[in-house]
């Protein structure tokens, strides 16, 4: 059954306007009047709806049931990425809500190649954000990650919070691996460095502000894989129920 993000207040017996977006899709999948579709506005759960009108441009969906099914981890993960290159940032936005990230945080450092002005940014956080939505339909999450702006490390830093705080890096004596092993599940933000790694500075702020400093093994992780293969590993070692 196609499932779609529909941002909007959803209940059983509502007779809804899908966004044109979900119109256009149902005319390409060749859907029809009287099939069902899965619709969820990220509060949790899913509504199964039957389509009632359909037109190229605009479709009426009426909610018939009501499913409180998640599929969100049982610890919050957060990924502090350093901007990357390119286009490759889309890519780890929509692998990191696939392995069922909590929140996903931009990081602006020394090293980043690409620097967003205000505009740009706006720009970017919609462009992201279609992404994460398609990354939940596709997944099955009825939650949305939480995306936030671009951040400084230093402010992102001297902010406080309950989650462990791991910093990926070559020159950390102990494996990531090893340490989710000795730990139970827990909230943890992982920091990721952009090409060519944080500085010697930063490495020593995030140190000095109390974040662990782990590895991926004897292997150098490019920026788009080591978050990833991190999320995965946690997963792994932790499970998800």
């Amino acid at each position: 059954m196609p499932r779609f993000y529909c941002p909007q207040p959803l209940s059983i017996g509502a007779q809804i306007t899908l966004p044109e977006s979900i119109a256009h899709h149902l005319h390409v999948l060749r859907l029809s009047i009287g099939e069902y579709i899965t619709l969820f506005n990220g509060e949790g759960g899913e509504y199964v709806a039957a389509l009632i009108s359909l037109e190229r441009k605009r479709a009426l969906a009426e909610l018939k049931t009501f499913s409180p099914r998640e599929a969100e981890l049982p610890y919050t993960l957060t990924l502090a990425q350093a901007l990357p290159e390119a286009s490759k940032m889309d890519w780890i936005i929509e692998k990191a809500v696939e392995l069922g990230v909590s929140a996903i945080q931009p990081i602006a450092a020394q090293r980043c190649v690409v620097r967003l002005g205000e505009d740009r940014t706006a720009r970017k956080l919609a462009h992201w954000q279609g992404i994460l939505a398609s990354a939940s339909e596709q997944s099955g999450r009825n939650r949305l990650p939480h995306l936030s702006e671009p951040m400084e490390l230093p402010r992102w830093l001297a902010q406080h919070d309950l989650h462990s705080r791991i910093i990926l890096t070559p020159r950390a004596e102990q494996p990531l691996s090893s340490w989710a092993r000795h730990h139970s599940p827990q909230p943890v933000a992982l920091l990721i460095g952009p090409e060519g790694g944080f500085s010697e500075q930063e490495e020593k702020a995030a140190l000095d502000q109390g974040a662990i400093p782990l590895s991926m093994g004897s292997r150098i992780l490019r920026t788009e894989t080591a978050g990833l293969a991190a999320v995965a590993a946690l997963n792994a070692i932790w499970g998800e129920m």
